[in-house]
């Protein structure tokens, strides 16, 4: 079964419609579960229609490819960092020995 996603003015049709028609028939008619009707609820008591809309965003495939390329980039980076003070490691103790 493919998840839901509601506007939030569907979502508040369906608060609406709940108070006219009663909550179990409407969560009922639209399939979705009490806890859901509830958290709308809550959510719309508190900070009205704005708070009903969804704070989920997208990302952009193009934008999740730079950030991928980004971090693989980082960490070749840091391997070579840590490469490098090693061997600089080394020599200063090949240094000191030869004195």
């Amino acid at each position: 079964m493919k998840r839901r996603h509601w506007t939030a003015d569907e979502k508040l049709k369906i608060l609406l419609e709940a108070e006219q028609e009663g909550i179990t028939a409407t969560i009922r008619k639209h399939g979705i579960y009490s806890n859901t009707f509830y958290q709308w609820k809550e959510k719309y008591d508190t900070g009205g229609h704005q708070a009903l809309a969804s704070k989920h965003y997208q990302i952009d495939p193009e934008l999740k490819r730079l950030q991928k390329e980004n971090q693989q980039l980082k960490q070749m980076l840091a391997e070579k960092e840590l490469a490098l003070r090693i061997k600089e490691e080394l020599l200063k103790k090949r240094v000191v020995l030869k004195l």
